[in-house]
């Protein structure tokens, strides 16, 4: 019963309740089929392999979406975390396509370190530039999407880059799950969510980020070092979209520079519908995982129940605009709340004894009044 109570009075209660409530409704909705192989009736939505299933397409953005959230706390934006994956993508290809390493270990660690650095190169520049040149952040990360995803596009030569076979069986691990169960991506975005929970919540730079983000004067009037912490958050976003870039193309097995178009739609839509407030101060790492996860499911359903696939646009923007509207009211109701609390503790008939003490010096006012006429 306690940790009932305590998951309810969770920020993640409301977001996991309607992810619940959808599975349910899509399990209760989808129908079911008989299985040819073992001759099982199995729900066409509440089976092993659409759940994984549903949670790999979730974790390429899943991860990303981290990264955006902790920038979007630091009051900032990154619009080019779509890019970065591309990018990163094709650098990974075409470093193996050039040096051939042989061996597993070798294939994977050249891949796993070109991504990361090329995300980490990435982050560098935009957080060096929107730090250095003093531009708001949404007009830096709009030119180097535009600028990253050319370069891929240029030395790519437009054409998609086979990866070798050992990648995408590191990817497609089934971690004795079964032969068509791949859990490696759905692992990764748990275990990236859960640093990003630990990062905000329990380091001191993470608390230094919800300063910045809930009032950059204040924090620079403290003492906190802006310019560096700005510059981090941007390296973290671009490490988390060369390590989704790793696991994607190794995944699927290629990579080109159309890769990941329109991702940054996807990423910023989980961080908000995860509750991240886009004027920053507000947001969390599990919430943007599960806003991540909400957004697939509606996209699965759509699937699933053999809706128009046009509509997913629709849904998708209707819960983001309903998001930030939510988000909104919350903080004005909040905001209501402390100034009324403010006032009556201001107010001298809210203090203990005021009251009395008011009425004393009225009698003794009264009196010496009377003493006077005496």
């Amino acid at each position: 019963m306690i940790v009932l109570r305590r998951l309810l009075r969770s920020q993640q209660a409301g977001l996991l309740l309607i992810i619940i409530g959808l599975a349910v409704a899509l399990g209760v909705m989808a129908g079911s089929h008989v299985d040819p192989v073992t001759g099982a009736t199995v729900n066409n939505f509440l089976n092993s392999y659409t759940l994984i299933q549903t949670a790999t397409d979730a974790s390429f953005f899943a991860i990303m979406a981290v990264g955006a959230t902790i920038v979007i706390i630091a009051a900032g934006i990154d619009l080019s975390v779509g890019s970065v994956y591309a990018l990163a993508g094709v650098g990974m290809a075409l470093a193996i396509r050039a040096l051939q390493p042989q061996g597993v270990l070798a294939t994977v660690g050249l891949a796993f370190g070109v991504a990361v650095s090329i995300g980490l190169l990435a982050g560098l520049l935009n957080g060096a530039m929107v730090v250095g040149l003093r531009v708001h952040p949404f007009i830096i990360t709009l030119g180097t999407m535009w600028i990253l995803r050319g370069i891929a596009f240029v030395s790519s030569k437009a054409e998609s880059i086979l990866l070798p076979e050992p990648l995408t069986r590191v990817a497609k691990a089934s971690l004795g799950m079964g032969a068509s169960l791949y859990p490696v991506p759905m692992l990764s975005m748990l275990l990236v969510s859960v640093a990003g929970a630990i990062y905000l919540s329990r380091t001191v730079m993470g608390r230094h980020v919800f300063a910045i983000g809930g009032n950059v004067e204040a924090s620079r009037f403290s003492g906190l070092r802006i310019g560096r912490i700005q510059l981090g958050v941007y390296l973290v976003s671009g490490v988390t979209a060369g390590l989704s870039s790793f696991l994607g193309a190794s995944f699927y097995g290629s990579a080109s520079c159309g890769d990941a178009t329109g991702y940054e739609l996807y990423v910023i839509a989980s961080a908000v519908v995860g509750g991240a407030s886009l004027s920053g101060g507000k947001g969390s790492a599990i919430n943007a995982m599960l806003g991540a996860i909400l957004i697939v499911l509606i996209r699965q359903s759509i699937r699933t129940l053999h809706f128009d696939q046009n509509y997913e646009w629709i849904i998708i923007g209707c819960a983001v605009v309903i998001a930030v509207v939510l988000d909104q009211s919350s903080t004005r109701f909040a905001a209501r709340r402390l100034a009324r609390g403010s006032l009556r503790r201001e107010s001298p008939e809210a203090r203990p004894g005021a009251h009395s003490a008011a009425a004393s010096s009225s009698d003794g006012n009264s009196d010496g009044k009377r003493r006077e006429i005496g």
